[in-house]
Parts: C-alpha cells; sequence; structure tokens
C-alpha cells in the first residue's frame, strides 16, 4: 500500500511535462498485435496497466520490450488464444484484445474484465458488434468462448457510443472483407489516435472524428513506429490541483484542443489560462488561480463533452471553493465514492442520484482516507492540498493505474507530499 502524507495550503507553482496518455497507448498495444513484426510506441507512460496488458500479450506468444517511455512489441509468434482470467479480472482494457485476436487467430477465450468499480461497465457492445461481423460468441457463465473464421464487413449503429466498443469494432473492421461502416461511435481524441496509428499501418479508415466510421478492409497491415500523444485527463488533474489550491502552473506535453470543456470549466471558476498553441509538440497552458474557486454546473458525456474521467478532481476542487457547485454524472451510474470520501476533509457535499451538489467550504479539514478507485483517488488528493493540516491518503494500487507519479508530479509543482510504502 502507498501511503500519501500531505501538508495542505501551499499554492501550487511550476512547469511540468504531460505524460503520454494511459487511454491511448492501450488500444494501440492491442492492434500491435494485428500485424507480424515488430511495432514501436514511444511516450508509453510507465502505469501499471500498461504494464499489465505487457504481461498478456507476452502470455500470447508476443515479445514484449519496456524501456523508459518505449515498448516495442513483436507480434511475429502470436500463438496464445486464453487470456488468463487472473489477469483479465485485474483490467477492463483487456476486452480491446477480443477483436485483434479474433482478426489473427480466429479464436479467443477469456472472461468478463475488471478495473475500477465504478457501476456497470458492461461489454455488451463490443459483442455485439463482433456478432454483427461474423463472430460467434458463448458465454458460459462469465467465461467467453469466441470463434471467426472471418469477418466481413458490415453496417452497425451503436445504442451509446462506447470508447472501447468503437476501439474494437474498428480493429476488427480493419482486415475484414469488405467496408464496415460504424454509427454513433464515441469521438474521443484516443479514437482519433488509434484510427491514425492503424493508417500508418496500412488500414483504410476514415471519419474518426464524425461519429460515422467507414473502414475498408485490407490483406495486411505492417509494424510501424508512433509517439503518443500526452494525457488530456493527467493535465485536468493537475490543472484541477492548482484551481484547489491556487498558485500558477504551466503544463506541456498535451494538446489544449482535447482540453476544450475542462478549460471552460476552469475559466467559469474563476481561473486566468493563456494557452500557446492549440495543438503540436509546442502547445502549452498556463494557469494562474487567484481565488477561491467559484459555483459552477457540469454536466459529463461524451467527448467533446465534458470528460466522466475528471468529474472526481473538479468535484473536489468545487469542495473547496465558494458557493454551490452542480455536477451531473451522465456516463457512470456510480462515480460519487470520492464524494462520500470527502466528507473526511469537512467538505459539504450530497448526491441525489446522479448529481452530486457542493457547497464549497475552506479551507477543508485535514483527512485520513483510502482511495476508492483511481480517478477518486486523484481527487482525494487534490482535496488534501486545500485542507488545513496534514491528510494522509492510502492507496492500494489504483493511483499507479493511471499516473505514472502523482506524488512527485506534485512535488514538482510545489506541494508538501511525502510518499511510503506500507
Amino acid at each position: 500500500m502507498q501511503v500519501y502524507k500531505v501538508q495542505g495550503l501551499r499554492p501550487l507553482r511550476g512547469k511540468i511535462k504531460i505524460q503520454g496518455s494511459k487511454n491511448a497507448v492501450l488500444p494501440m498495444m492491442a492492434a500491435s498485435l494485428l500485424t507480424e513484426g515488430c511495432t514501436e510506441i514511444r511516450n508509453v507512460p510507465r502505469i501499471s496497466d500498461v504494464f499489465l496488458m505487457a504481461e498478456i500479450i507476452r502470455d500470447l506468444g508476443c515479445r514484449v520490450i519496456f524501456e523508459d517511455d518505449v515498448l516495442m512489441i513483436d507480434a511475429s509468434g502470436l500463438s496464445g488464444t486464453v487470456i488468463p482470467k487472473e489477469t483479465v479480472g485485474k483490467m477492463r482494457s483487456s476486452s480491446l484484445l477480443l477483436g485483434p485476436l479474433l482478426s489473427r487467430g480466429g479464436e479467443v477465450t477469456t472472461w468478463y474484465p475488471g478495473g475500477c468499480v465504478i457501476g456497470k461497465r458492461p461489454i455488451d457492445f463490443h459483442l455485439d458488434v463482433l456478432r454483427a461481423m461474423g463472430a460467434e460468441i458463448l458465454d458460459d457463465g462469465g467465461m467467453l468462448i469466441a470463434k471467426a473464421e472471418t469477418f466481413c464487413g458490415t453496417t452497425f449503429r451503436f445504442p451509446y457510443p462506447s470508447v472501447g466498443a468503437t476501439e474494437n469494432a474498428v480493429m476488427a473492421a480493419v482486415l475484414a472483407s469488405g467496408t464496415t461502416k460504424l454509427l454513433n461511435c464515441a469521438r474521443e481524441p484516443e479514437i482519433a489516435e488509434l484510427c491514425g496509428f492503424l493508417r500508418s499501418m496500412g488500414a483504410k479508415i476514415s471519419g474518426e472524428r464524425t461519429g460515422t466510421i467507414t473502414v475498408t478492409g485490407v490483406e495486411k497491415l505492417f509494424p510501424t513506429n508512433h509517439v503518443t500523444a500526452g494525457d488530456r485527463i493527467c493535465a485536468g488533474t493537475y490543472l484541477a490541483a492548482a484551481a484547489a489550491s491556487g498558485g500558477e502552473i504551466e503544463i506541456t506535453g498535451v494538446e489544449p484542443v482535447v482540453l476544450v470543456e475542462p478549460l471552460k470549466a476552469l475559466r467559469k471558476m474563476g481561473a486566468g489560462l493563456r494557452i500557446f498553441g492549440a495543438a503540436g509538440p509546442k502547445a502549452r497552458i498556463r494557469m494562474v488561480m487567484e481565488r477561491r474557486p467559484t459555483g459552477i454546473t457540469i454536466d459529463t458525456g461524451p467527448y467533446p463533452g465534458f470528460p466522466t474521467d475528471l468529474q472526481s478532481v473538479f468535484l473536489a476542487a468545487e469542495a473547496s471553493g465558494t458557493g454551490e457547485s452542480q455536477i451531473r454524472e451522465t456516463v457512470y451510474e456510480a462515480r460519487f465514492e470520492a464524494a462520500v470520501r470527502l466528507a473526511s476533509f469537512g467538505a459539504d457535499v450530497s448526491v441525489h442520484g446522479d448529481t452530486a451538489i457542493i457547497k464549497g467550504r475552506y479551507p477543508l479539514l485535514p483527512g485520513v482516507v483510502e482511495t476508492p478507485d483511481l480517478r477518486g483517488g486523484a481527487a482525494l488528493l487534490v482535496a488534501a492540498l486545500s485542507a488545513d493540516g496534514l491528510s494522509v491518503v492510502s492507496d492500494r494500487g489504483h493511483l499507479k493505474r493511471g499516473y505514472e507519479d502523482i506524488g512527485r508530479d506534485l512535488r514538482i509543482l510545489g506541494a508538501d507530499i511525502e510518499e511510503n510504502i506500507l
């Protein structure tokens, strides 16, 4: 267990480069199995979900080398068809291997995936679109046995713009016979990055930013090299932390264009923002927070809406603000566990169905808490930054799933955080 001791009321000041995107690199790791040969991905975050996905891919017969931020996957020796239950249970993104493995080997045995417990996150849409393309999938008490002699192009409308299901469908379609048209797709930046990655391998894909993706199958894909985009959720976390603590920070390594809604929310909260370049490697965001966050209203939603992954950290920032805020969660029905635990800091937060009502108070009280999940854990650290005294946040590995080293990064920005391993 990792224990963070946080001395609050220290304004954040400084510059930080944002790590590579977790939600972009995991599907690209899965897509690397679609080709025989060695694919290289750079700017890869050294987080536990990446290490776990690498372990699964190794178990399938592939060669994986991960040094510094460079990940190399040689799928020439892909031979396995079983994704072990013990690893699947730890990570939801393991479901992204279904499409690629069926395309390469024609059969997969796996189980329903795990990850953070933040409500119902079924993979029914994944299974439905794969069935529409020709897969036979049997659910044997939670064990999934899937077979596909070949994938055939089809037209499929998602009932909801699911990110993972969209990614799985695209990966299955790139080697299918004929053309696949996917309607009501997710439009997250990570979808666009995956499609660009696949195009560099020889895939024929269009429309990924429109909600309607068209894929014309090809006979073969080829190894590629790619640099992963910066993690917009990590960037939003540190911006929310600065909103809670006050101060001035500058972040690089992420494109502001993918943070439109969080930046709008920060401006409404009273932050001063300067954007240097909407996109590109030299883009950066400078934020100054000279007052307590003003109460705002946020509704989470699929991109380009406000990201559900930032709901908890913005809620925590508003807990030490002024006035009343309302945050409505429309994506996951059980993502307010962090809101409940903020009571340990003396926060005035009440949950009514899909909406949390926050009445700001400052400073918060020092708290002793344990993280409930990945983003909820980050939210508790944000709350600790605006508490008057020493807070203790214990974490059983949740934070390492999405942040390389959140304690180190916050220290770089001036936070008083000490870490111990128990």
